[in-house]
């Protein structure tokens, strides 16, 4: 047993190292140091940032905090134990370890920004209905994944399909690692099934985008020139091309140097919109920026961060069943499964190859 408390310790303290959890740790009591100042609260949006902050770094800390502790128990616990107790104990060192492997999963979440909350955005592809259908399939297939998995879910924007499905849908995700959790989903998915809008019932491929972004936590987002910003409002259009209300609250910011355009229409107030059209669009610009390499926003060349051509996960229906995913070559055989929520398998098999 002592050997295996050993073994313990010291992987505690690698991962502990590798996690940077001391400076982690430091940076969690300043804030609660400043969370607890009567003044702060009379910047109530600034307070709800240190806060959210705080929260996400005690949920990343504390799992770590208790297996140090727990470990350091048993070692002064086992020095003293009889042969009655020792049992006990090893019983509780068996738990620590598989407690610890599960723990280690968040050794993989090493990206600049995979700590911080996610954009998730699904797109219709060219088909019309049957590509929508597809859309919300999706749609459907991530909110049962966030529901069995304890992330919390805001829709930001959500455009009907006419007969079936989604033409766009935006939400933002809430939780640890959402977007090193997340980023494996990015590209197109493929469907291939016999098709329930004609007739025939012959065999159709449709396809949808999936983006997914990082948010940007305001204190690390580079800062972007006023002049580079294209903004336009109009009216909000709702389902079959009404109009959801009579003001200017949609919003349409292009970023001329990269050509990208972000466009939020919900019924919100236009400055509501405007920020989270600059949450998506600054999560676009610096993935952008990951994936060019450059140094800084302003070196960034004109292209989309996510491209229809990139094509990351197949979905076959007919005429066998069968998930695959392009890159990790990672397959699943129940597509009912898969698209109820269970996509732990892929991104597990993503994160370990990445």
């Amino acid at each position: 047993m002592e050997k295996r408390l050993e073994a313990l310790k010291s992987e505690l303290n690698s991962s502990w190292e590798k996690l940077n959890l001391d400076e982690k740790i430091s940076r969690a009591e300043k804030l609660a140091a400043e969370i607890a100042e009567p003044g702060l609260w009379q910047n109530p949006d600034l307070a709800a940032e240190k806060n959210t902050a705080f929260a996400r770094l005690s949920e990343e800390i504390d799992p770590w905090r208790l297996l140090k502790t727990q470990i350091d128990d048993l070692g002064e616990l086992l020095a003293l134990a009889d042969d009655d107790l020792k049992s006990e104990i090893e019983a509780q060192i068996t738990a620590i370890e598989n407690e610890l492997e599960k723990q280690k999963k968040s050794l993989r979440f090493t990206g600049k920004y995979d700590h911080e909350n996610a954009i998730l955005r699904i797109t219709a592809g060219v088909g019309g209905t049957e590509a929508m259908d597809w859309a919300g399939i999706l749609e459907r297939m991530y909110l049962r994944f966030f529901e069995k998995n304890g992330f919390k879910v805001t829709n930001l924007e959500r455009i009907a399909g006419e007969e079936a499905g989604i033409k766009t849908a935006v939400y933002e995700v809430n939780g640890l690692n959402a977007y090193g959790t997340l980023k494996s989903e990015h590209g197109v998915h493929r469907l291939v099934r016999l098709s329930p809008f004609n007739a025939d019932h012959l065999r159709q491929t449709s396809f949808s985008l999936v983006e997914v972004l990082p948010v940007i936590p305001p204190a690390a987002a580079p800062k972007i020139d006023e002049k580079d910003l294209r903004i336009d409002v109009y009216h909000s259009g709702g389902h079959g091309g009404q109009s959801v209300n009579t003001t200017n609250s949609a919003v349409r910011i292009t970023h001329l140097p990269t050509g990208l355009v972000v466009a939020i229409q919900n019924e919100r107030s236009q400055l509501q919109n405007k920020e989270k059209a600059m949450e998506i669009l600054l999560g676009k610009l610096v993935q952008l920026q990951q994936e060019q390499a450059a140094e800084s926003l302003d070196t960034l060349r004109a292209g989309e961060s996510a491209k229809w051509g990139q094509q990351i996960r197949n979905y076959v229906m007919q005429p066998y069943q069968l998930v695959k995913d392009t890159r990790t070559k990672h397959e699943e055989t129940d597509i009912n499964a898969v698209l109820d929520g269970d996509l732990t398998p892929f991104i597990e098999a993503y994160l370990d190859q990445n």
